[in-house]
């Protein structure tokens, strides 16, 4: 699979609206790597309060958008799909680092590329950039739950 729509995105991660932050996957490598788009509009509901004077998206949720191009790449490379007994949980992000401001009207480049899983724990190193300038990194740890 060379890249995702937003309706193959909907199949692959149980997130929605207002909460869905993955808006395209431009290239996806099973087993190996994800880049994914985020479009950052003025309208995100948390705009109007982080900070009415100067709208900058939280840096939290850079790394949510993130751990949602992880979770895509995981049931891509897992040949799954979630449903309404799993979850894909963030466990854990180490060595968060944040370079830039992300304001509206840019768009968000993530980048996941995986590193390996160790017990059912999924790790990556991710990467989020505007206009080839990084905004944040890190690593991330993700795992697959189940509901009971």
């Amino acid at each position: 699979m060379e890249s995702m729509d937003i309706y193959q995105i909907l199949e692959h991660l149980p997130h929605r609206y207002p909460f869905l932050l993955v808006d395209r996957v431009l290239e996806i490598e099973s087993g190996r790597y994800l880049k994914a788009v985020k479009n950052v509009s003025y309208n995100e509901p948390y705009f109007t309060g982080h900070f009415p004077n100067r709208a900058i998206m939280p840096g939290v949720l850079i790394l949510e958008a993130l751990a949602q191009a992880t979770g895509i790449l995981a049931f891509v490379t897992s040949q799954s799909k979630p449903n309404e007994r799993s979850n894909y949980l963030l466990v854990g992000i180490d060595n968060a680092r944040f370079k830039r401001q992300v304001i509206p009207g840019d768009q968000l480049i993530l980048e996941v590329e995986y590193q390996k899983t160790k017990r059912g724990i999924w790790k990556f190193d991710v990467e989020a950039s505007v206009e080839g300038k990084m905004v944040a990194s890190g690593e991330i740890l993700c795992a697959e739950g189940r509901v009971e």
